[in-house]
């Protein structure tokens, strides 16, 4: 079995240095790490963005929270998924991103405090703690035929300078959600320990398998902070509009919102027209979400059927989400795996190193490719692993 590995951030640079020089070639390349829907043939109507264009967006009234009305469509489209929020719990941002800076802002000093982040997961939250001059330490998922928190690692990193938890789910890429265990554990923990617990959804519109209505939610023990937008939620990464619901005690509640007024008011960075389109776009998304469940759907049953053939690729169990996550033999790095599929299968999959995987050897698929296309990539990658 092999099991060493070079540096990330080598390993990183020579993977971009052979995808650069594969697309400079003009050959043919089947991307299975694409992850933008409006490059993948989903259909968006010419006029989808016509709401941007409407009147109300011609008058500035800066309302650092956010528009009263894009907040309640907001909270209208947390009751779409049957989730009931009070409008005035929540509040708007530019994208996720913003919502993690501020998040950072408003809960951490620079240059000693810090925030738990799991792994595997989007390797985005280092970059964004290092720029708010925060540290990050990592907690564990295990995957015993599921993915769950490993309490012993949240623990181990714990430190009297931690002040957030961050947990996505579905994560990305393992597809996994917070089980009401999970959930319970790292919300106890929090309250504690006096610290918030920030929840990634950005994904939760994207189940694998139909799931029914979810049951009444728990409120939450701790200071917690649920975050969504519409890149995902309406498969509109074009337009720029993100939101953070906040949960737990009333008391602690009440004091974020007031501290992150404050914050919001330096910045005031959500635009006018796209609050006063929010809910119009909503709406219109749904379209678009549909279109996306739908691709997600087709693709993840065509990878299960080409990973039943050859039991030595297995597909990891997930949630859902965007992405999928095969375990191959390692029989070579992942680097050298991927950089081989590339040059000579002309097919491009992400290495598991990225998401800061703990060993060798995973693979991180994008379920948004045109079917054919995935199809067509995820045959050349068994076949490579087969051989």
């Amino acid at each position: 079995m092999f099991s060493s590995r070079v540096p990330r951030e080598l390993a990183l640079n020579q993977l971009s240095t052979a995808i650069t020089a594969h697309r400079a070639s003009g050959r043919r390349l089947i991307d299975l790490t694409v992850t933008n829907p409006t490059a993948v043939g989903i259909r968006y109507d010419p006029d989808l963005l016509a709401p941007l264009c409407g009147v109300e967006g011609l008058t500035y009234s800066p309302e650092p929270l956010g528009m009263r009305s894009a907040r309640r469509a907001v909270a209208a489209d947390y009751a779409r998924r049957g989730i009931s929020v009070a409008e005035d719990r929540i509040v708007l941002t530019a994208s996720t991103s913003e919502a993690y800076s501020l998040l950072f802002k408003l809960l951490c000093a620079p240059g000693g405090d810090h925030v738990l982040v799991p792994q595997p997961s989007y390797p985005l939250f280092d970059h964004l703690a290092r720029l708010d001059g925060v540290k990050w330490r990592p907690y564990a998922l295990e995957y015993h035929r599921r993915w769950a928190v490993d309490d012993q690692s949240v623990d181990a990193a714990w430190t009297d300078r931690t002040r957030a938890v961050l947990a996505v789910s579905p994560n990305n890429p393992t597809g996994s959600t917070l089980s009401a265990e999970d959930f319970d554990l790292l919300d106890r923990r929090c309250a504690q320990r006096e610290a918030a617990l920030i929840v990634d959804e950005v994904f939760a519109d994207y189940p694998f398998e139909p799931v029914p209505a979810p049951p009444p939610a728990r409120a939450a023990a701790a200071l917690t902070f649920r975050l969504g937008g519409l890149s995902k939620s309406a498969g509109l990464p074009q337009v720029k509009l993100g939101w953070m619901m906040i949960d737990g005690p009333d008391a602690l509640a009440r004091a974020a919102l007031d501290r992150l007024e404050l914050i919001c008011d330096t910045y005031l960075s959500v635009s006018s027209p796209v609050q006063a389109a929010a809910s119009a776009l909503m709406e219109r998304g749904g379209g678009i979400r549909q279109q996306i469940q739908s691709r997600i759907r087709v693709n993840l049953d065509q990878l299960r059927a080409a990973v039943t053939r050859d039991p030595s690729v297995e597909l990891l169990n997930g949630d859902g989400g965007w992405s999928a996550v095969l375990r191959v033999p390692s029989t070579e790095t992942e680097e050298a795996l991927v950089i081989h599929l590339l040059e000579h299968h002309e097919t491009l999959v992400h290495p598991g190193f990225f998401f800061d995987f703990p060993h060798e050897a995973f693979l991180v698929l994008s379920l948004l490719p045109p079917p054919a296309v995935f199809a067509e990539g995820v045959g050349r990658v068994v076949e490579h692993v087969r051989g």
